[in-house]
């Protein structure tokens, strides 16, 4: 073969490479591009919506806050709230507040006490109203600022209307803050421009009196909650909460629509702008509610144009280039081939050995932890290799559910029962412990298992398990977490709880480290609750 025609070969070989460089580098900057600008809107509107987040969370704090200082004096509750209040200068330092009000409980036909401390409050007499057939009211006593649209409000009864009533029930319930649904503010009356507005309640539990001077202010609520004695609330016009936080950021944003509550069916309570197809949607958390915003940055140009323009000049590019060339040149052997399946095969056995070095480290690090602690914990070798044992067969158990089962993960539920099992419960108690199908990866089977082997050992030790009282297991989702609960009742005496053991405290490491997650412990009534949190990273991967 003559030497041109290995040189026009070996150029045409080159011009389809450099083609196909131009088109694949042209093609990874275009995607490149439209990710990048994607990941700066997204983190942009993540920004936003932590901003409006952590406002929300300054103004629960204000709220918290004043709860605090009416349970600490109650007589003082009127002048000390309105001096901390003028002091603190919440719509200052975390603006977008209407304001900040107490209601106080009073039975419906005794609206004195009520009106005797709006009296003592703003020196002059304003009445309870309206009149309803609700059994009991809460009427708004006190609410700063002292401003004309807030004054209107004085002596409003909010359980007289339903969606303010709801939410105060579920703080009442709850114990916690809670937001209501979409209502116009009392102060909106006579605004020329009335906004969507909504309430946050906080409960003020009533101190439990003796039963010769119980607090006759004090409602009852149906049901076993503790009597309710006020609420600390505040009113929020959204629109102008939007903008107190936002502020400036509203001129960079092309649109921002505000959503009360999830899905479809949702109200939407704030618009500005107008909001695109390539809206970022974003959680916001108003108390015991979740919210919607979307935003939308308009920048069509930014996310689609530039890099769409890479594109098209990189295919153009290489167009030209593979013009220059179109045979294909193909170099696949048998030699090749064979190398290629071998070098696999030598990385896939790297990794494997790797893997189980790293497996074996962790297992043989977790042995000595769980061999270290116990020690600490025990005073004789007996002892010692009765709960070494325990331990290190719940550690054996959820690793051999992985190898047996020929799976990835372990279902939580045969965890728990396999440690009930043990302790002794039969077949139809056994049954009878419920819950979702959830999967547990290696680190979280581990760290579950040792969990509940401790809390079955101390339990036969000490409590239901050991035949002094009841005890009832279950575990549930919530959102994208897993809630695992461990209720003894009806035990001889309240256990004490007060420090924690090596093993206890073992145990929590691993649900903090390993689980990511938490565990909250409370004994009360001859009664131990017992409540374990993560999340659920099976089903979110």
């Amino acid at each position: 073969m003559r030497p041109s025609l290995w040189a026009d070969r070996l150029m045409a070989l080159s011009v389809r490479f450099v083609g196909l460089g131009i088109l694949a580098a042209a093609l990874a900057a275009a995607v490149a591009s439209f990710f990048y600008n994607k990941a700066q809107e997204d983190e942009q509107a993540t920004r936003v919506a932590m901003q409006v987040n952590v406002r929300l969370r300054d103004q629960l704090a204000v709220l918290e806050g004043v709860r605090a200082l009416y349970q600490s004096d109650t007589a003082a509750s009127g002048p000390g709230v309105r001096a901390f209040l003028a002091a603190l200068r919440p719509q200052v330092r975390a603006p977008g507040m209407q304001g900040v009000g107490i209601a106080v409980a009073i039975q419906q036909d005794t609206p004195a006490a009520a009106e005797a401390q709006l009296r003592e409050n703003y020196g002059r007499e304003i009445k309870v109203w309206p009149r309803t057939s609700e059994p009991i009211g809460f009427p708004i006593v006190l609410v700063e600022p002292d401003n004309d649209r807030n004054r209107g409000a004085l002596g409003y009864d909010m359980y007289s209307e339903p969606i303010r009533r709801e939410a105060m029930r579920r703080a009442w319930q709850t114990g916690q803050p809670a937001a209501s649904g979409i209502v116009e503010l009392i102060q909106e009356r006579g605004a020329q421009h009335k906004q969507p507005g909504f309430l946050i309640y906080v409960p003020v539990y009533a101190n439990p009196p003796a039963a010769a001077d119980a607090a006759p202010s004090a409602a009852p609520l149906p049901s076993p909650s503790q009597p309710i004695e006020a609420f600390v609330y505040a009113p929020f016009r959204i629109e102008n909460l939007m903008r107190a936080v936002l502020g400036n950021q509203l001129d960079t944003i092309d649109g921002i629509e505000v959503y009360a509550g999830e899905g479809p069916s949702a109200p939407l309570v704030f618009r500005h702008g107008k909001v695109g197809w390539d809206a970022h949607e974003e959680v916001l958390r108003v108390a015991d509610r979740r919210w919607t915003m979307r935003l939308s940055y308009g920048r069509f140009i930014d996310r689609l144009g530039r890099p769409l323009a890479i594109l098209l000049f990189g295919i153009a590019l290489a167009w030209l280039a593979v013009q220059l060339h179109r045979m294909q040149h193909r170099r696949l052997g048998v030699a090749q081939a064979l190398a290629e399946e071998k070098e696999r095969h030598a990385e896939d056995r790297e990794l494997m050995i790797g893997e189980m070095a790293h497996r074996m480290k962790n297992a043989f690090a977790r042995i000595g932890a769980l061999a270290r602690i116990t020690l600490r914990e025990v005073d004789s070798l007996e002892a010692f290799e009765a709960k070494f044992d325990g331990r290190l067969r719940a550690l054996s158990d959820s690793k051999q559910m992985l190898v047996t089962g020929a799976v990835d993960t372990v279902d939580l539920g045969r965890i728990v029962r396999r440690e009930l099992d043990i302790a002794g419960w039969d077949a139809q108690r056994l049954a009878a412990v419920e819950g979702p199908d959830v999967r547990l990866d290696e680190e979280g089977a581990q760290a579950i298992a040792l969990a509940v082997h401790e809390l079955v050992t101390n339990s036969v030790k000490y409590g239901a398990l050991g035949g002094k009282g009841d005890l009832a297991v279950g575990w549930r989702r919530d959102g994208g977490d897993i809630e695992l609960s461990w209720i003894e009742s009806g035990l001889p005496e309240t256990p004490h709880i007060e420090s924690e053991s090596f093993g206890t405290q073992f145990i929590r490491s691993l649900i903090e480290r390993q689980l990511k997650g938490q565990w909250t412990r409370a004994a009360a009534d001859h009664g131990l609750s017992i409540v374990i949190r993560w999340p659920d990273r099976v089903a979110a991967a």
